[in-house]
């Protein structure tokens, strides 16, 4: 049975074991906005932040390594 993302920040974890709300769409408002943008995460605690960042970090490592 898989459990709740409690206090989990790496994203490869909480896909593997846990439930979780898809946030995968904000690399797409990322990657279209202007490369002079800059972007600000500011939520309450326990909103999801830092698994937000680990996402955006996932797929940009794996964009990297299929590039070359």
């Amino acid at each position: 049975m898989k459990k709740l993302p409690v206090e989990i920040e790496d994203y490869i974890d909480v896909i593997n074991n846990c439930y979780y709300v898809d946030k995968t769409m904000i690399i797409k408002e990322i990657l279209s906005m202007p490369p002079t943008s800059v972007i600000l995460f500011t939520r309450p605690r326990r909103f999801g932040k830092s698994l937000t960042l680990s996402i955006i970090k996932t797929f940009f490592d794996k964009m990297h390594l299929t590039r070359y």
